[in-house]
């Protein structure tokens, strides 16, 4: 089966527009409302109006705005202050220490924020500074605040694991126990490169020596209620106390509480005006990819690019991983060029098929996806973290490419390995809810 070039015209289309400066959201609608207004001829262009209200009505993506607002939560609560002091007790010796202390914190609160942007934006208000002071470069400081940031969506409740769970229809509480080895994969690479050069550059320490045992067990006690917040959602909904989007409102709820009684650092009458609008500026961009491209995937469908596409990549090869090694490709260049989210909510519906057909494991397919999209946020020439790091730290982007190179070479070590060694994606969930 073949695709005339009229039919192919909104692929072209999203690129061009996207080039010329148009938001990927505006650019994924303006292709697909193009090909049914003007292209094909069958069908009612209103429907597809239908189609983008029916998006936005799936009760699974309250998840979404609900962790967002926890993120938000934890931020103006201090639990996030309290899980930085441990970091830091745990790795401040360390050569580097406030580099790895970085790391460590965005592996942290990926069970708080869920989100790359919100992580990366925060550490470069909250530790870049605190960097330059203490001798490590700019270009460094926002090189391992937008590095770093790649590990947080991987681990739960990352967005782009429910994102991927929506798509997908896949169990979400399976998605998130896959995600710890491979979120914590990428920090502990990230610090073994965090050492190699602090070593050679004679970066300073944070710290004299690693904490007494009393003082780090002190330090646990005091952070314990922003380290139990990832582990109690996945055990609430292994258990059945909540689906994922009742354990999104008990998230918030939980940080109010710890913030309100516990730190006692959350002021109501101060603080949620600006939660409900760090809510809303993170949910409404979520959001709104998620329905432009799930209204593009409906083109896709309309002339059976999956069916096509999976038919190509079928009849090349019925290797698994020449597959994976294949998405890798795809989604490293699309990295580069799209917002993450779209490229995970444009390929999924397109590559999926393929992978459960060749016998790919649901969970190892999205979470090489994920960490495949995580990279491309780091890398030219359109990386959302980088930009949103160089933007808060007025870092030049020539300066931050020069840094970050390391980094992305320690990510795409690890990505390999998820390629090749599906057990460490699996075996968590494996053991958590017994084989698929």
């Amino acid at each position: 089966m073949t695709l005339s070039f009229a039919a192919i015209t909104p692929i072209l289309l999203v690129f061009i527009l996207y080039f010329l400066g148009l938001p990927i959201v505006y650019s994924l609608f303006g292709a697909t409302f193009y090909f049914f207004f003007f292209v094909d001829s069958t069908s009612e262009a209103w429907l597809i109006l239908q189609k983008v209200m029916n998006s936005t009505q799936s009760f699974s993506m309250l998840a979404i705005p609900f962790f967002i607002m926890s993120g938000s939560v934890m931020n103006y609560g201090g639990i996030s202050d309290k899980m930085m002091d441990f970091a830091e007790c745990l790795t401040g010796h360390m050569r580097g220490g406030l580099a790895q202390v970085n790391v460590l914190l965005s592996m942290l609160m990926g069970g708080c924020s869920g989100s790359a942007n919100a992580d990366c934006a925060m550490q470069s208000k909250m530790l870049v500074p605190e960097m330059e002071k203490r001798g490590y470069s700019k270009a460094f400081s926002a090189a391992i605040t937008a590095a770093s940031s790649a590990a947080t969506p991987v681990i739960p409740p990352g967005v782009n694991l429910i994102v991927f769970c929506l798509i997908a229809q896949a169990s979400l509480g399976r998605v998130f126990a896959a995600g710890y080895v491979p979120g914590i994969m990428m920090a502990v690479s990230m610090m073994i490169t965090v050492a190699i050069i602090a070593k050679k550059r004679n970066y300073p320490t944070s710290r004299d020596k690693f904490p007494r045992p009393m003082e780090l067990l002190k330090q646990a006690i005091t952070s314990f209620w922003g380290l139990f917040f990832p582990l109690g959602i996945i055990l609430g909904i292994r258990f059945g106390m909540f689906t994922p989007s009742e354990g999104g409102a008990f998230a918030v709820l939980y940080c109010f509480v710890i913030g309100k009684f516990v730190y006692k650092k959350l002021s109501l009458k101060e603080h949620l005006i600006p939660i409900l609008l760090d809510s809303i500026s993170g949910t409404s961009s979520v959001v709104l990819i998620m329905v432009a491209a799930n209204t593009f995937g409906n083109y896709m469908s309309w002339i059976n690019l999956p069916k096509i596409v999976a038919s190509a990549i079928l009849g090349f090869t019925a290797n698994k991983y020449v597959f994976l090694m294949l998405c890798n490709f795809v989604l490293l260049v699309m990295g580069m060029f799209l917002e993450g989210g779209a490229a995970l909510m444009i390929i999924t519906p397109l590559l999926l098929p393929v992978a459960r057909t060749l016998g790919i494991n649901d969970y190892h397919f999205g979470l090489v996806a994920i960490v495949n999209i995580m990279i491309g946020g780091i890398t030219p020439p359109f990386g959302s973290m980088m930009f949103t790091t160089c933007g808060i730290t007025k870092c030049p982007i020539s300066d931050f490419l020069k840094e970050v190179w390391p980094f992305i070479l320690s990510l795409f070590i690890v990505l390999m390995i998820l390629t090749f060694c599906p057990v460490l994606i699996t075996c968590v969930p494996d053991l958590i809810y017994g084989a698929a």
